[in-house]
C-alpha cells in the first residue's frame, strides 16, 4: 500500500519559459465522489504545455492561479484507489487527460486524482508509454471531425497533417467519408501518404473543408471554398473569412467512451502513436525546450 501523504509534481509559479518550471511536493488529494487516483507511469508533453510555461494562456485571461499552475494534460498509469461506487478497479491500466487550463495540478506528476469520466482502460496490447500520447490529441482530432460531420465524398484539407493532432484527424475523417489531403512539409510526404491521405505541399483554394491543426488561422480559412467549412483549434481567436464559410473551433473535453475507442484504434495502429524520447520527470524543462524549438514529430514522454 502507498502510504505517501505528498507527491511530486511540475508547476509554474511565474511563467517565463521552460526553465521556469519547478518540481515541488504537494499534499495528496483526497478522493471525492466519482474519483480515482492514478499512479502515473507516463505523461506526454504537448505544445500547449510550452504555452503555459511562457505565459501565453495567462496573458489572454485563461489562467488565474494565485500560487502555481499545474503542467500536463495526458497521462497513463495504474489505478491505486477509487471511490467505492466506480466500475474501474484498483490495478487497472488507464489513460486520460486533465482538462482545462486554470488548475493547480496536472499530469507531470507522480500521481493524479481525477474523475472517472476523464479516463479509459488501456488495451492489454498497448503500452502505457504509447497510451499517454493518445488522449489530448486524439480526442481533439475526434471532436474536430465531429464538427466537420460526414464527408459524403467531399474534399477535406488537413493542415499540419504530420503533426500530433493532424495525423489523427486524417484516419478519423476518412472513416466519416471525407476524401482527405494533408498539407505538411515535403519531408513528411511519405508519412502523410501512409496515413491514407493525398499529399499537398502548396495548397490552392477551393476545399470543401479545412481542418486547421497547423494554426494557419486566416490563411487556412482562405483555402475554403465559398460556403464551405473551416474548423480550427483556437476557440478564442476565430478567423472571419466571410463568403458564407462556416467557422468552428474545437475546445477539447474529456470523453471516456470515445477515448476507449481511440485507445483501441491506437492498439491496432489505426491511430499511429509516435514517441521521440522517454525522459524522467526531472528533465521536464529539457523536454519543453525541445518542443518549443519546433519541428518535433512525435511526443516526448515523461516518467516519474
Amino acid at each position: 500500500m502507498d502510504t505517501r501523504t505528498t507527491y511530486r509534481t511540475a508547476v509554474v509559479r511565474v511563467p517565463a519559459g521552460p526553465d521556469s518550471v519547478e518540481l515541488i511536493d504537494v499534499p495528496r488529494r483526497a478522493l471525492g465522489a466519482g474519483q480515482l487516483r492514478v499512479r502515473i507511469e507516463a505523461a506526454a508533453v504537448n505544445p500547449a504545455d510550452v504555452w503555459v510555461t511562457d505565459g501565453f494562456f495567462h496573458s489572454i485571461g485563461m489562467i488565474h492561479q494565485p500560487e502555481q499552475t499545474g503542467l500536463g494534460w495526458d497521462f497513463a498509469g495504474v489505478v491505486t484507489a477509487t471511490d467505492t461506487d466506480l466500475a474501474i478497479p484498483v490495478g487497472a491500466r488507464v489513460a486520460g487527460m486533465v482538462p482545462g487550463f486554470d488548475r493547480d495540478f496536472g499530469s507531470f506528476a507522480q500521481e493524479v486524482t481525477v474523475q472517472q469520466d476523464w479516463v479509459a482502460v488501456v488495451p492489454d496490447d498497448l503500452s502505457l508509454t504509447a497510451a499517454a500520447t493518445v488522449p489530448l490529441n486524439a480526442l481533439t482530432a475526434g471532436q474536430i471531425v465531429d464538427l466537420l460531420g460526414d464527408g459524403n465524398g467531399r474534399h477535406l484539407l488537413v493542415t499540419g497533417a504530420a503533426g500530433a493532432v493532424g495525423s489523427f484527424v486524417v484516419p478519423l475523417a476518412r472513416d466519416r467519408g471525407w476524401v482527405v489531403s494533408g498539407f505538411a512539409r515535403a519531408s513528411d510526404e511519405a508519412f502523410v501518404r501512409g496515413l491514407g491521405a493525398e499529399f499537398v505541399s502548396a495548397p490552392s483554394r477551393g476545399w470543401d473543408a479545412v481542418a486547421d491543426t497547423a494554426l494557419l488561422q486566416e490563411d487556412g480559412a482562405a483555402l475554403v471554398r465559398d460556403g464551405g467549412t473551416f474548423v480550427g483549434v483556437r476557440p478564442a481567436a476565430l478567423p472571419t473569412p466571410g463568403r458564407g464559410v462556416a467557422v468552428r473551433a474545437v475546445s477539447v473535453v474529456p470523453d471516456a467512451s470515445r477515448l476507449a475507442t481511440l485507445l483501441e484504434m491506437a492498439a491496432r495502429d489505426v491511430l499511429r502513436t509516435r514517441i521521440v524520447d522517454v525522459l524522467p520527470l526531472e528533465k521536464v524543462s529539457e523536454a519543453l525546450r525541445n518542443v518549443a524549438a519546433g519541428g518535433v514529430r512525435g511526443r516526448y514522454v515523461l516518467t516519474p
